[in-house]
């Protein structure tokens, strides 16, 4: 099956629509499709989708830790490329997904465990192109990473 295809979920089409309507929808309960990289890797859970803002939340533990002890760079630049291209995807013009084609993360603090919250904000909304922020926060509100990432409006075939 082609990927571009297989992307194209009806649970994808209807939050699109609501969000485009101007609704705030529950992403978690929505029946939006999630890859075992992102539930079983990640543990990445999504919390509300509007107009130009999507959150999402995750655990971070010694499973993500890269040799030195502190969360891996790797697991940043996944949950900001995550987060921005299902908040990308709710906002694709009708016909098309998005694919990502530029992520840049920075990393700010360390890491170790916990929980971390994410917010992906809407920078630009083109007509063959977007680009989102996505701030990652822990508890204290301290910044752990930030990232952007363009993605690019592909017609669904």
């Amino acid at each position: 099956m082609d990927p571009i295809q297989s992307v194209d979920s009806e649970a994808i089409v209807l939050v699109a629509e609501r969000v485009r309507a101007g609704e705030t929808v529950d992403v978690s309960t929505a029946g939006m499709p999630r890859g075992p990289f992102v539930t079983d890797v990640l543990g990445l859970e999504f919390g509300q989708a509007s107009h130009g803002r999507l959150t999402a939340h995750l655990v971070l533990d010694e499973r993500h830790h890269q040799p030195y002890g502190i969360v891996h760079g790797g697991i940043w630049c996944a949950v900001v490329e995550t987060m921005a291209s299902v908040a990308a995807a709710l906002h694709a013009p009708d016909g098309h997904v998005v694919v990502g084609v530029n992520n840049s993360t920075d990393f700010l603090r360390p890491h170790r465990a916990g929980r971390v919250e994410g917010e992906a904000s809407l920078i630009h909304l083109g007509r063959t192109q977007q680009l989102w922020q996505v701030a990652l926060r822990r508890d204290d509100d301290a910044m752990v990473a930030r990232g952007q990432v363009r993605l690019q409006h592909v017609a669904s075939r």
